[in-house]
């Protein structure tokens, strides 16, 4: 399957891909910053589950790890507090960096229904992981534990989210197999 690239697109593409990526932060800047971030339950709720799913993940490797009874934002190991779990922590705006470049980019429909659901678990389960990391961090060498929470896994993180971009643009975004034109991008 050829590769769909930026430098591969003809200028009605960009166009397109433009128009989407604008009107999509224009649906978050008003649906959520406008909206959900104010109400807050969508972020406290995601913030609380990787909580509890990172102190779960943990557990299961070992560690006497649980979710602090008064917050129900914090990681506890060995009883004494390691992660907060705050709301620019929780991935949501991962979620729809991510769904936005896959919905704005040319690709079959068909192929963007399966891999947004399936990059946005593999970006959950990278959070828990970051999470349990930080948690463990905090507990065996607490002094890199700032550098680490705004560096290294930040780095990690985002390299892995590109990682994801370019399997789509690259891999995915292409015609499906067996469609008559196999030289042009399909559009969604």
């Amino acid at each position: 399957m050829p590769a769909v690239s930026p430098a591969s697109l003809p200028p009605s593409s960009i166009r397109r891909f433009l128009l989407v990526a604008v009107a999509l932060y224009g649906l978050w800047f008003f649906g959520y910053e406008r909206w959900l971030a104010v109400d807050g339950r969508l972020d406290a709720a995601l913030s609380a589950n990787i909580t509890a799913a990172s102190a779960f993940a943990l557990r299961l490797f070992g560690f006497a790890a649980a979710v602090d009874a008064q917050d129900p934002y914090m990681v506890l190991l060995n009883g004494q507090p390691v992660v907060h779990v705050g709301n620019p922590c929780n991935g949501l705006i991962l979620y729809a960096l991510f769904a936005g470049f896959v919905l704005a980019f040319p690709g079959p429909v068909r192929r963007k229904l399966w891999f947004i659901p399936l990059g946005m678990a593999a970006i959950y389960l990278l959070n828990i992981i970051r999470v349990g990391g930080l948690a463990l961090n905090h507990l065996y060498y607490h002094e890199s534990v700032e550098f680490n929470h705004h560096y290294t896994f930040t780095f990690v993180v985002y390299a892995c989210i590109f990682l994801l971009w370019m399997l789509w643009a690259r891999r995915l975004a292409g015609p499906p197999p067996g469609s008559a034109d196999h030289s042009a991008p399909a559009y969604a």
